[in-house]
């Protein structure tokens, strides 16, 4: 039976280009279209919250196909596809790994027996691109994503298709709602990833700082802003997680 390592991509290992370079490009194409700027990613972020909100986990990653409701409601008659923008965009300096030691980390886990997957969000056409211009692909067995899952995080069902062929001993993720969450909800010891820890928390081991107030304080900020129907004070059990690191070269000592 495998050991697995599960990791969220985007905000955990990589930046992809959607934020700063995809949604722009989408903004422009419609307002060149319309001939007026009507904010269409904010219209497109709103769609993704709805379908969030209506237990829709599959569809709210489906860019190119609320891009194409977009296009209906508004009566344009052209098209633009989503995952050629992501392709445009996979160049340094616009996509990057959020850290030097991503690749010497995952590589050592390896070494070490662990298989390792990604279990993200992004549908495949998406993450795929990014992950080979930087180097990530061939680190993981396993891409698990919404359209191939047939749901996406934080439903816990997203790890049957793993967990049919081992063990998963660690979630890595940079979310509370989506990755801490799912992790304990699932029974996996969930690992938080927060490359800002106040040195008086990093100054505590990965498995002791879940239980410092400093950052339970910190994560009740983190967890209303993701979420904030999640919020509450103390930071409910079901988002704590059980080891916080600072860098992915924490990592290895948290197995």
């Amino acid at each position: 039976m495998k050991k697995w390592i599960t990791f969220d991509l985007d905000g955990t290992l990589m930046q992809n280009p959607f934020g700063k370079w995809v949604f722009p490009d989408l903004d422009a194409f419609f307002t060149e279209q319309l001939q007026e700027d009507r904010g269409v990613s904010r219209l497109l972020y709103a769609e993704h919250e709805k379908r969030m909100q209506e237990n829709q986990t599959v569809a709210a990653y489906d860019w190119d196909d609320m891009v194409q409701c977009q296009l209906r409601e508004l009566g344009i008659a052209g098209t633009v596809d989503v995952e050629e923008l992501v392709r445009k965009h996979c160049v340094s300096p616009k996509i990057f790994l959020l850290e030097e030691a991503v690749l010497p980390v995952l590589r050592r886990l390896r070494e070490q027996g662990y298989s390792l997957a990604t279990v993200t969000n992004g549908f495949f056409k998406y993450q795929s691109p990014v992950m080979e211009a930087l180097g990530l692909y061939d680190c993981f067995e396993e891409i698990v994503t919404p359209e191939r899952a047939g749901c996406g995080k934080p439903d816990e069902a997203i790890l049957d298709g793993l967990r049919q062929s081992g063990e998963i001993v660690a979630h890595v993720g940079d979310r509370l709602d989506h990755d801490v969450g799912l992790a304990n909800r699932a029974g996996v010891p969930a690992v938080f990833i927060h490359r800002s820890l106040p040195d008086d928390v990093l100054a505590l081991a990965p498995a002791e700082r879940p239980r410092d107030p400093r950052f339970l304080a910190l994560c009740e900020a983190k967890l209303k802003a993701e979420c904030p129907p999640l919020a509450a004070s103390p930071l409910p059990a079901a988002y704590v997680p059980a080891y916080a690191i600072g860098s992915l070269t924490e990592l290895p000592g948290c197995l």
